[in-house]
Order: structure tokens, then sequence, then C-alpha cells
């Protein structure tokens, strides 16, 4: 590989984005945050930055994700986010454009998909390739996807649960819900509003699912001390949460995820669905962390599941594979200008 061809693989996701460099490994893994002023809209902050910001912010400053659902919702403000990912993530006296792959969720449709691509370009790439997240989430597990067996990937992000059944390259069946870590998040807020009468930030929701959060009840319960501001007396007050409540205020979102998996295993072809319980299906994403999800998916589908290894960085590792074999992987790669 010549010095001059730099090449990056991007996990552009709605909560956080992680860069991969070939031969160096993730190089950079931030949320996908950006502060932008209102008088000017003049971008202020962006990555690890911005997101301390948010819901802190004087009302001149506003934080928001510029991905919504692993889709753009915000052209300038992604394509400024992208251009300091890139920067960052290759050093700034970096003069050769890099090429760059990014993945885009499977359900995208062409115009987000050339969205991506020409904000990367306009963000400083040389050519940018994409590629639904599913593949390279099969990419970074280590699944051999161009045998004729079947793979079922199920990737649970921050905006969207990609479900798919790959084979011989490419994907069978898939489908992809706007139903991910975030919802399960306001979920949680929303729980501890109607029964504590207790107002909870983002951010407190999210640590309560990482440290007392579950997919199926536990019999021995752990707990945590929420604090937050009081609905009634507008005061700052504090309560204790357990975890068989976050699993009950979570169903419907566990419900939903777990309906987009039994979806895509009945539009499986028979032959591949034996495949699949040999296989087991494989589990990616950041939220497919959360506490014995892999236990749930099995009680509900029947199909043994097994969580990645590294899971919040199994797409930005098949990026990086990608682009080291992009010849092996033309097939899957969609779309280049």
């Amino acid at each position: 590989m010549s010095i001059f061809s730099k090449k990056l693989g991007i996990d552009l996701g709605t909560t956080s984005t992680i860069v991969f460099l070939p031969g160096k490994g993730i190089v950079l893994n931030e949320p996908s945050v950006v502060a932008v002023s209102e008088q000017d809209n003049k971008i202020l902050a962006v990555g690890l930055e911005a997101k301390g910001m948010i819901g802190k912010t004087p009302d001149n400053i506003i934080a928001y994700r510029p991905m919504k659902d692993g889709v753009i919702a915000d052209y300038r403000v992604t394509e400024a986010m992208l251009r300091y990912f890139i920067d960052k993530a290759l050093g700034k006296w970096n003069l050769f454009k890099p090429e760059v792959m990014i993945s885009v969720p499977a359900g995208v449709t062409s115009t987000e998909r050339r969205a991506v691509v020409e904000a990367a370009i306009k963000a400083g790439a040389k050519n940018a390739y994409v590629v639904k997240e599913p593949i390279l989430a099969a990419i970074g597990a280590g699944i051999p996807i161009y045998e004729a067996v079947g793979h079922m990937v199920v990737d649970i992000g921050g905006g969207t649960t990609d479900v798919a059944v790959i084979s011989l390259g490419g994907i069978v069946a898939s489908t992809s819900v706007k139903c991910a870590g975030n919802k399960i998040d306001y979920a949680i807020a929303d729980y501890i509003k109607k029964t504590f009468n207790l107002a909870v930030g983002d951010q407190t929701a999210e640590n309560i699912k990482i440290n007392i959060g579950s997919a199926v009840p536990l019999e021995e319960e752990l707990s945590m001390l929420v604090k937050g501001r009081d609905f009634l007396s507008g005061l700052p007050r504090s309560t204790e949460i357990k975890t068989n409540e976050i699993v009950k205020a979570i169903g419907k979102e566990l419900r939903d995820m777990i309906k987009a998996i039994k979806d895509v295993l009945q539009e499986t072809p028979p032959e591949l669905a034996a495949d699949i319980i040999d296989q087991g299906i494989i589990m990616t994403g950041g939220s497919s962390q959360l506490r014995n999800l892999p236990e749930l998916v099995f009680r509900r589908t029947g199909v043994k599941a097994i969580l990645a290894e590294n899971p919040l960085y199994c797409v930005a590792k098949g990026t990086g594979i990608a682009l080291e074999h992009l010849d092996t992987y033309k097939r899957s790669i969609i779309v280049k200008r």
C-alpha cells in the first residue's frame, strides 16, 4: 500500500462515529454530536467535546445529532462532522485525500446513500464507498460471508436495529427498525418520570441501562441511586431503582427488536434457516451488550444467539478489512463516485 493513498473506514452511527485505520485499528471513537451556535450557525465543537454540552448548554448553543436513525438528517452539519473526524484521524498535516468507506443501514434509500457519499467527498475524501452495515458487521465479526452458508447478523446500535441473513456475500433477507439503544434510554427516562415523578436526562438514562439494565428479569437484582429533578416540587431528588423495574420499563422496545428478528427469520429460505440453527445468530453493535439480550433472543426464537467479540467495533473493523481487500469485497460495495 503506497504512502500516498490513505484509507479510512468510518462507522457513521446515530450515537457514535468510529474510525478505523487499516494497519492501526480503531483510531477514534467519538459521539456523533455537533454543537452549533444559534446566532451565526457556526460549528463550535464536535464529538466528545460537544457531547459534554448536551443538556447543559446556554440558550444560544445547540448540541445535536446530525444523524437520525442511522441516516443523515442535517447535511451541512454531517459534512462538518465528517471533516472533523477525517482530519483528526489522519492528523492535520495530511495532504493526501483518503479513500473512505462508510457504513449505512441496510434499509437506506439510494438518495440517502448518495447523501452519505457526497458528504464524504465534500469533507475531503478522494473516493467514498458505501457498504451496508450488516455486511460490515459480519465481516468484522469474522464471518466468512462468501460461503454458501446462511449467517444471521443482528446489529443493534443507537438509532437502528439491523437484522440480515447473509449468504454468498449478499443480503438474502433483511429489515431495519428504528428501535435500538436510544429508544431504550427514552423508555427508561419515561418510566422513571411516570413511576417516581422524577425527570432524568438522556445521559442518566443511558447510565441506568448500562449499570443495571437487563433483557430478562434477574433473581439477584442490581440497584442504583438515580438523581434527577422532582416534577412536583421542581427540586433535585434521588431515588433507588432496581433491575427488574428496568426490564419492565423497556419491554416494548425489546419486543420490537425481537419482532424484527422473527420477521427476517420468517422470510429466510428453509436451507438458510437450517444453517442459522447450526451457526446461531451473531449479535453486534453497542446496544447488543445489554445484559442477557442473547438469552432473550434465544428464549423468543429458539435459536442460540452469540455476542460477537467487541460488538461495538464490528462494523468499524469490517470497514477496515473490506478496505484492505477491496477486490474481494467489490461485489458487496454499493456505490462509488
